[in-house]
């Protein structure tokens, strides 16, 4: 038996897909995951929904990429959205696209997209073998094998796809960093994105259990500039702040360098003077009222004690009792309620991972590295991440494809298939 001529490390989104289109691009492939299953980490995603693209344009795409953008414009145009979701299609997963353009598959269930993956890998006839790669076999610039703890395997052409370090639990162990890194890469130091954030002190504790809908999130650094704003969801938490606002402002903040606020207006759709107005008009209607009372008909109820004092008002004070600078202090509260961070959550409750192999050093066209000839890189390992809604796997997909078809090319070239 001929030994295969790509060997695909990492069975995640990226090494599936890149493991599937080197064998339809005619090359012998085995497919390395140490796991018993393929794809853990995208039984999590989307909650469990599998959120598997944005239904947008290759550029679409590219403005949810706060770092190295320009690098993903040949992947993306070249296997952009659509072409992702009539691959899924013709895989015999219907999608539906909902809210943001956020593609699922019509059964909600992760497991169809994994399922899909592994039928195709086992009908193309790819060599899936349950074991981790200890190391690369290089020889006069160019990788020649794959180390295993099984021994080495041959190779032409060598797709790391291993991920990054986010939910260890499903795999993501860091191996692919300390691989490429042998092979001469440099590895931009991998940081937690699209994470829960921290809190100084204890107000968000105070509202554990709290979600919001429909209130705007500003996150300022120290110099008071807005990096980043948006209207959602969120929620509190014992530790401070999460929900899809918070994961897409994390991933904005430079959490190394920087301190950040966290501004919420708890009532966007009125600006102060139509607030003004309505908090007027409540007041007149029962002018007696307990002012935690009336409150409560303006914030959700764990928030009352909270906001009440922040804008230091005595709760049992009747509102129309309320001076004008008492009035100015809740306006601003609810405008402007603001949380101090103390930074993002652990590295193991990210979502994805910021950081990774330098992007200057990998073939945009390719994702062939620079460094070594015959070794290619693909998904989360790259220092490219993106915000939430299905455009992370969106990048997986894309450079996986690429990747793939690439290592195919380079071994024909070579001679090795």
């Amino acid at each position: 038996m001929t030994q295969p001529s790509v060997v695909v490390v990492g069975g995640g989104a990226a090494g599936m897909m890149a493991a599937l289109s080197a064998r339809r691009a005619g090359a012998q492939v085995t497919l390395l995951e140490p796991n018993e299953k393929l794809g853990r980490k995208l039984y999590i995603t989307g909650k469990g929904r599998c959120n598997l693209t944005n239904n947008t344009t290759p550029e679409g795409v590219l403005n949810n990429v706060p770092r190295n953008g320009r690098f993903l414009y040949s992947a993306v145009t070249r296997f952009p959205p659509g072409a992702v979701m009539e691959f899924f299609e013709n895989l015999g997963v219907p999608l539906k696209t909902e809210r943001g353009g956020r593609v699922f598959p019509c059964s909600d269930r992760a497991a169809d997209v994994i399922d899909a993956l592994f039928f195709a890998l086992k009908k193309e006839k790819v060599v899936l073998r349950h074991i981790r790669a200890t190391g690369l076999e290089l020889a006069g610039g160019k990788v020649t094998g794959v180390e295993t703890e099984e021994g080495t395997l041959p190779a032409g052409a060598v797709i790391l796809a291993t991920g990054g370090l986010s939910y260890p639990a499903t795999g993501s162990t860091g191996d692919g960093y300390r691989l490429a890194q042998a092979a001469g890469h440099t590895v931009i130091e991998p940081r937690p994105s699209l994470v829960p954030l921290e809190e100084k002190g204890d107000t968000c504790a105070k509202m554990q259990g709290l979600s919001l809908k429909n209130v705007t999130l500003t996150l300022k650094n120290q110099k008071k500039k807005v990096v980043f704003q948006e209207q959602g969801e969120m929620l509190f938490t014992h530790f401070g702040l999460s929900g899809p606002l918070v994961l897409s402002a994390s991933a904005h903040g430079n959490w190394v360098k920087d301190q950040y606020t966290a501004v919420i207006d708890l009532k966007p759709a009125l600006d102060e003077a139509k607030l003004e107005a309505r908090i007027l008009r409540d007041v007149a209607q029962a002018p007696n009222k307990a002012f935690h009372n009336f409150l409560e008909g303006l914030l959700p109820r764990l928030m009352v004690p909270v906001a009440g004092a922040r804008a230091e008002i005595p709760p049992d004070l009747p509102v129309n009792a309320m001076t004008r600078g008492q009035r100015r202090r809740l306006m601003e509260t609810m405008k402007g309620f603001a949380i101090p961070l103390a930074g993002t959550r652990p590295i193991k409750e990210a979502i994805i991972t910021a950081g990774g192999v330098k992007t200057g050093e990998v073939d945009p066209k390719t994702m062939m590295s620079k460094k070594t000839a015959g070794l290619f890189l693909a998904g989360e390992l790259l220092d490219v991440d993106a915000y939430t809604g299905g455009f992370n796997l969106q990048i997986a997909w894309c450079t996986g494809r690429v990747a793939g078809e690439s290592a195919a090319q380079h071994c024909k070239e070579e001679g090795a298939t």
